[in-house]
C-alpha cells in the first residue's frame, strides 16, 4: 500500500482523494484553496491551506484512512493561527459582498408623482451622483434631508419608481410597529463613496469585491443579511456582533435602540 501522506518543506502532502474524508474527522479544520499539483507534476491548478489552530491534523494518513494511494497530490501547509470564524458565517460572507458606501444628498425633493416618495441626488464617490428614491416622506421632514451624509445600499438593480429610475437605497433604521424611521448615520467626517464594512477596523483591508447587482438580486444576498441588521442600546447599527463602520467610525442612527434596520 503506498503512502498518501508525506512531509515536504514544512508542507504536508496528501492525497486528493481524502480531502472530503480529513474535513469531516477534523471538523476544525478550515480549508481554503491554495495548490493542487498532479501526478505529472506539470500543471498547477488549485491550492489548498488548512488552519488547525495548533492541532495535528497534517498527521492524518490519508491512506490509512482510504486503504489506497492517489496519482494527485495537494499540497497542505499547516499553521498556527486559528481559523476566521467570519469564514463559516454565510450571513457574514454575504454582508460582505453588499456594496454599502458613504453617500452625501446634494439636494432632495418631492416625487412628482408618488406622494410618499422623495427624489435625492446623492454623491457615492462615482463621477455623477446617483438618484435614488426613498419612501421618507411621512418620517423625515424634507429639510432634514439637504446636504447630510447618508448609508447607501449601492448594488441593488435599479427600479423604475413612478416614472423615475432609483439607483439605490439609502438605509434606515425603525422601529417595531415602523412608526418611528430615521435614516443611518455616517460619522461626520466621512467621506463620500467609502465603502463600509462589519467588524474591526482591520476587517476593512478584508473585505472581497462587492457583488454585481444581478448577483445580489439572483442569490436574494440581500434578504439573507437584513433581517439580521440590527441597532445596539448605544444606537449603533450591527450585523450579529459586527459594527458597520466607516474608516471614521461607527454607523449609527439618532436615537432608535434595538431597532430593525432596512
Amino acid at each position: 500500500m503506498a503512502a498518501a501522506a508525506a512531509v515536504k518543506g514544512g508542507a504536508v502532502l496528501l492525497s486528493a482523494s481524502v480531502l472530503s474524508v480529513s474535513r469531516r474527522l477534523f471538523p476544525f479544520c478550515r480549508s481554503n484553496i491554495i495548490s493542487l499539483v498532479t501526478g505529472s507534476k506539470t500543471s498547477l491548478h488549485r491550492r489548498i491551506s488548512i488552519f488547525t489552530s495548533g492541532r495535528s491534523c497534517h498527521l492524518l494518513s490519508p491512506a490509512a484512512v482510504t486503504g489506497e494511494a492517489s496519482s494527485t497530490t495537494v499540497v497542505v501547509e499547516s499553521t498556527d493561527e486559528a481559523p476566521n470564524l467570519a469564514h463559516d458565517d454565510p450571513v457574514k460572507e454575504a454582508a460582505d459582498v453588499l456594496d454599502i458606501r458613504v453617500g452625501r444628498i446634494l439636494r432632495a425633493w418631492r416625487h412628482p408623482e408618488a406622494d410618499s416618495l422623495y427624489v435625492e441626488e446623492v454623491d457615492v464617490g462615482e463621477a455623477e451622483p446617483r438618484t435614488i428614491c426613498s419612501g421618507l416622506v411621512n418620517y423625515v421632514p424634507l429639510d432634514h434631508l439637504q446636504d447630510i451624509r447618508v448609508v447607501v445600499l449601492a448594488n441593488l438593480k435599479p427600479r423604475n419608481m413612478r416614472g423615475i429610475k432609483s439607483n439605490g437605497m439609502l438605509m434606515a433604521a425603525s422601529d417595531a410597529p415602523h412608526v418611528t424611521v430615521e435614516l443611518l448615520l455616517p460619522p461626520e467626517n466621512s467621506v463620500p463613496g467609502e465603502r463600509i464594512w462589519f467588524g474591526s477596523e482591520e476587517d476593512k483591508d478584508k473585505q472581497p469585491d462587492a457583488a454585481t447587482p444581478n448577483q445580489v438580486q439572483k442569490k436574494k444576498i440581500w434578504e439573507l443579511v437584513q433581517p439580521h441588521l440590527k441597532t445596539t442600546d448605544e444606537c449603533v447599527a450591527v450585523l450579529g456582533v459586527h459594527p458597520m463602520r466607516t474608516s471614521a467610525g461607527f454607523i449609527t442612527c439618532r436615537s432608535l435602540k434595538n431597532a430593525n434596520i432596512s
